[in-house]
Order: C-alpha cells, then structure tokens, then sequence
C-alpha cells in the first residue's frame, strides 16, 4: 500500500484543491488566482462541476459492487474457475472483470491473495490489467461520456482485452522467477489474518470497505477534474491543439496525463470526452486504456505486492503495448 508519506502528500494536495473550489465558487480571488478573469472562473466551474457530477453516480455504483465482492465473494471461488489450459486462462482473465466489476483501487489487494491461493501470476496480471475497463460499470460510464462518438467505448474495451492478452501470454511465455516481493509463506499468514479479522461481521465490512474507497477515489477524482479544468482554461488553445493533434505528441501527452491523474476508471471517461475537440481520437483511446491499467497510484501499490524489475518490465509491456495498439486502431479507423 501507499507510503504514509504519500498518504499525507495526497490528502495536501486534496485540501489545496478544495480550498482553490472555494475561492473559484464563491467568485473570491485567492493570492494565486488574482491573475484570473471572471469569464475564466465562470468556464472553469461549467467544466469541472460537469465532470464531477456526471462521475459521481459511477463511482458510487463501483466502490459499491467492489464492497461487494470483497465482502462475499471468495478467492476459492474465482480460483475454482480459472481454465488449466493457458491460453484459454488468459481469456477467462480478460473476461472475468464483467462478473467481478472491482476498480483499480481495489484490485492488486484483492489480486494479490488470489495469487497466494494458487492463481498463476500471468492470469493474475492480466485480471490486474482488464477489471478494471472490461467491465459493465465502466462501460457504461464510456457509452455516456462519449454518447457522440459510441464507438471509443467498444474501441476501449477491445483495445484492452488485446493488450492485456499479448502481455499475459508474454509473462507465461518468459517469466521464469517469482515476481512477489516477500516470501509467500509471510504473505499466507498476513492474508490468513485479515481473513479471520474480516470474518466476524460482513456487513459492518462491506460499508466499511465502500465509505473507505469512495473517499479514496473521491480524492482523485476532485483532483483529476481540477486540473484537466486547469488545462482546458489556462494552457492556451493553439498550443493545446498543437499538442493534441500531433501523431505522437498527443498520445505521449495522455500517457503521462493519465499517469499523473490517477483518476478511477468509473470516471476517467469524462475527463478524457472534455477533450474531443482538442485531442486526437486515437490519443484519448490511449489515455482511455492506460489510465486503469498504469498510474502513480497503482505503481505504488504494484511496488507492495511485486518485485520493483517486474513492475518496471509490466510498465514498459503496457506503454509500448497500449501505444502500438492506439496507433494501429488510428490506422484501421
């Protein structure tokens, strides 16, 4: 899990955002924001405001479907499931976060004492890389953010699923050590005793385990709508589109954007359709599948979990992979 002092660096950063809200919403000029225009604090709210509410109800319905599965669900019984021929392994995976819909912020956690069960590490990543967008939730949430554009949300699904499948069959093909960071003897005791801690009263779990990962989310989710808000106010157009429509440029700048945000993939979809008139379709696809697959907070957790050459190879697999995907999927549209 995260550092404490990362912990405490987001919840600054949480409160700084939130002290800027104020002062735009109450139309008070903050220190900061004293070189700002009126009409400028005007558009500002409309695009961070609109992102905000039309993203809450999906990250309410996740945190709640992921309490969910945390609560009643077993690792026995996803474990039970998972086809003993490779290939066909590696398609349960890509599939299975339609049955088990758990957000990025809560999938290694959960990932990880399925591992410790007996779940192979390459299906275990590639579940890792695919719950999290190949879902009904967040679906859903695409359909709606792009409600012009439909296709982007059947392009992010298939672009994720091939992603994630080429990176699964190359760590069964050359991963040949155990990725964990500790011994799996340690892991198995301290997944043992958050089990029997968590046994003795489900329900109090569940609301729990969804309180706690709707304010986690929820941090991200404020300060990933602030600065796309940001952007779109105070880096200027012509600049921005010349960023956008680059062939490359554009996509380096979504990878990192992504990265950075670290925003759910219950509401990543809204930021990035802010974009459409900038962007390039094919960039905001990229931005669309490396978000839940690859950023800083995720980064950490993987960290947690495994080995820091593993998590290094994983993040260079899913850059070069997405990217080439994205590319390809600009050509063939």
């Amino acid at each position: 899990m995260p550092s404490t002092y990362t912990r405490v660096s987001i919840h600054f950063a949480t409160v700084i955002c939130f002290l800027l809200i104020v002062f735009v919403i109450i139309n008070k000029g903050a220190p900061l924001l004293s070189f700002v225009t009126t009409e400028q604090i005007q558009s500002f709210k409309t695009i961070f405001i609109s992102i905000i509410l039309e993203a809450i109800p999906f990250v309410l319905l996740g945190v709640l479907l992921s309490a969910l599965l945390q609560s009643f669900v077993s690792e026995q019984t996803i474990r039970r499931w998972i086809p003993s021929n490779p290939f066909l392994a590696i398609i349960f995976a890509c599939l299975l976060g339609i049955l088990f819909p758990v957000c990025e912020c809560g999938m290694i956690p959960v990932v990880r004492r399925l591992i410790l069960k007996g779940m192979p590490v390459y299906v275990a990543v590639v579940f890792i890389l695919t719950g999290p967008i190949i879902n009904p939730i967040v679906f859903s949430a695409t359909y709606l953010a792009f409600r012009n554009h439909p296709a982007m949300a059947y392009s992010r699904m298939g672009l994720a699923f091939a992603a994630a499948a080429v990176i699964g069959m190359l760590i069964y093909k050359f991963l040949k050590n155990n990725p964990l960071r500790n011994s799996r003897g340690h892991l198995s005791e301290h997944a043992s005793g958050e089990g029997h801690q968590h046994q003795s009263n489900k329900l109090t779990t569940l609301f729990v385990h969804a309180s706690d990962e709707f304010f986690e989310m929820g941090k991200f989710l404020v300060f990933g709508s602030l600065l796309t808000a940001v952007i779109q106010i105070f880096m200027h157009r012509d600049s921005l589109v010349a960023v956008g429509q680059g062939p490359i440029s554009s996509h380096l700048f979504m990878m990192g954007f992504a990265y950075i945000l670290s925003v759910c993939s219950t509401s990543d979809a809204f930021v990035a359709s802010s974009f459409q008139s900038t962007f390039t379709s094919s960039s905001l696809l990229t931005f669309l599948v490396i978000g839940p697959m690859l950023d800083f907070k995720s980064t950490l957790m993987l960290l947690s979990v495994f080995k820091a050459r593993f998590v290094l190879v994983l993040s260079m697999l899913i850059a070069i992979t997405v990217l080439a995907g994205s590319l390809l999927w600009e050509v063939l549209s």
